[in-house]
């Protein structure tokens, strides 16, 4: 959850210090402040929790993001700021030092300190926590894959409190991005104290104790969040919104109703086919921008019928990404053939040979490698999504696609979002909906998806070969053979077709015109709500 930042050269003793100034809500000189200082904004789905360490979705880590504060954040344009952190250095190629804020507090008053930090990335690793992101992010700390795996204590990872104010991170091989990975709130602190008096309640109103802009206040499951101005936090001055109001409303057209009705001043996504009348009927509120992010269909790569290549690729060849991108989503989204996207550092895009075939040569061959693989017409898949009318529209097209391309039946199973990510992660699925929206800017955040051993990876395939090359890559010191090693692990990985990528995402959004603060350009949506503001209207 980062900006755009190329790879740069390791250099020793590189120190970025950006002092204490103010990085909250830039308000444009002359403009004039409504009286009232809130927003209510649609998340798109129940946060599954609000503990750091175990929020997964996008929508959970939306709210985190305002709760917790890591050691760097993103502004609204998605550009990397100081965060608890108030400067840092590169000290050697696998070593930095992050210097908090002296005014840093949490919401009860109490300093954050460096040990808060040691304290929470343990508990974040500790297989005990059952983080989904554990092995996402363990990778590129020291021994982080060892704890998260529980074959070292998490005594062995590498951070270390040097005093107070300084924390020392030791990384598994060069991080060139490592302020952009310590935006995530994962990566942030928590309160040792509090979580151990209240245990799993910890993140319930009355008992959280955070480090962000706001607190929490309020959480009706399947209502409503409402989290307030932190008045401890170290920026509170510079902070301009009171309150937010986050809505857990998955259906796209409701979204879109509570908007018009006034009731919602910041829609989560547009419905597909609804973006163009919208862009006509509100081009003061219309928002779109291009973001790096994937939609694809996992594929239980376990599964029965699934664990053969040729129907997963089969299945892959005849969908026709032109129609769903121009014709289903109709939002400015791009076919996608692979799990690395546009715009994003570290490898380059790939795509598979057929990608440019006609359609009627791309079916001949799908139909080949069916009947090769035992598959008659008239088998029956299964097909699981969450509720939405989004994931339910190109769901219908795509099962439409294997019908009449390829005689195949498709059983759709619609589930509420949170029942969606645990039958995944638990591999209790054919093939499922699925979504990924770049944690920080390098291409590793995308290979999560596809690699072995991580938790992130709910295809369950494994390509030991391509694995090799990622981390031979990952250990090199020079950019350009790192990009190439990835580059061809990425392909190597994707010709075993372990998911189906579909499109690109773009962010199709209602903003209702008197917030401001927003920024199309942030290529990750990761906005925080301290950068939001109301004008008078």
């Amino acid at each position: 959850m980062s900006t755009a930042r190329a790879l740069h050269a390791m250099a020793l003793a590189v120190t970025l210090c950006y002092g204490a100034a103010s990085q909250a809500a830039t308000v444009p000189p002359g403009t004039v402040l409504h009286a009232k200082q809130e927003i209510v904004r649609n998340n798109g789905s129940e946060p599954e929790s609000l503990d750091p360490a175990v929020a997964e979705s996008v929508g959970a880590n939306q709210i985190a993001r305002d709760l917790f504060e890591g050691l760097t954040a993103t502004n609204t344009s998605g550009k990397v700021v100081p965060g608890a952190a108030e400067s840092w250095k590169q000290v050697d190629p696998v070593t930095w030092v992050f210097t908090l804020r002296k005014n840093a507090l949490w919401s009860n008053g109490d300093p954050v300190t460096a040990d808060d930090f040691v304290y929470a990335w343990r508990r974040f690793m500790d297989p005990k926590t059952a983080s989904t992101l554990a092995t996402t992010f363990g990778t590129f700390i020291l021994n982080g894959m060892d704890v998260a795996k529980g074959t070292k204590p998490g005594t062995a990872l590498g951070i270390k409190a040097l005093d107070k104010q300084r924390l020392e991170i030791k990384t598994s091989g060069p991080v060139a991005f490592l302020p952009d990975l310590m935006s995530n709130t994962q990566f942030g602190p928590v309160n040792k104290a509090v979580v151990e008096k209240h245990g799993k309640d910890w993140t319930k109103p009355g008992k959280l104790v955070g480090n962000g802009a706001y607190v929490l206040k309020d959480w009706q499951v399947n209502s409503k969040v409402v989290i307030e101005k932190n008045p401890k936090y170290w920026d509170a001055g510079a902070v301009v919104l009171n309150k937010v109001t986050f809505l857990p409303v998955e259906d796209g057209n409701a979204d879109v109703k509570l908007f018009q009705s006034g009731e919602n001043d910041y829609v989560y996504q547009l419905p597909p086919g609804t973006y163009e009348p919208l862009k006509a009927s509100n081009p003061k509120e219309i928002k779109n921008g291009p973001m790096l992010g994937l939609r694809f269909y996992a594929i239980n790569n376990n599964d029965p019928v699934m664990k053969d290549v040729r129907v997963r690729k089969a299945l892959s060849m005849v969908i026709d990404r032109d129609i769903l991108a121009k014709k289903v989503t109709a939002d400015g989204q791009v076919p996608a053939y692979g799990v690395v996207v546009k715009g994003i550092f570290g490898a380059d895009v790939t795509a598979y040979d057929w990608s440019t075939w006609p359609m009627d040569k791309r079916v001949a061959e799908a139909k080949k490698l069916l009947a090769e693989a035992g598959i008659k017409p008239g088998t029956k898949i299964k097909f699981t999504y969450n509720t939405s009318e989004y994931h339910k529209k190109m769901a219908i097209f795509t099962a439409s696609e294997w019908k009449t391309k390829l005689g195949l039946d498709t059983e759709m199973d619609n589930l509420e979002f949170k029942v969606l990510l645990k039958k995944r992660h638990d591999g209790d699925y054919q093939i499922a909906r699925h979504g990924w929206v770049a944690d920080y800017n390098d291409v590793t955040t995308f290979l999560t998806l596809v690699q072995c051993d991580s938790d992130s990876n709910d295809n369950k395939n494994c390509n030991r070969k391509a694995q090799a090359l990622i981390d031979q890559g990952n250990q090199s010191m020079d950019p350009a053979k790192r990009k190439a090693l990835l580059t061809e692990a990425a392909k190597m990985i994707m010709d075993d077709y372990p998911m189906i990528p579909l499109v690109q995402y773009t962010l199709p959004r209602l903003v209702k015109s008197y917030v401001g603060g927003y920024d199309e350009a942030n290529p990750m949506d990761h906005f925080r709500s301290k950068d939001f503001y109301i004008i008078k209207h």
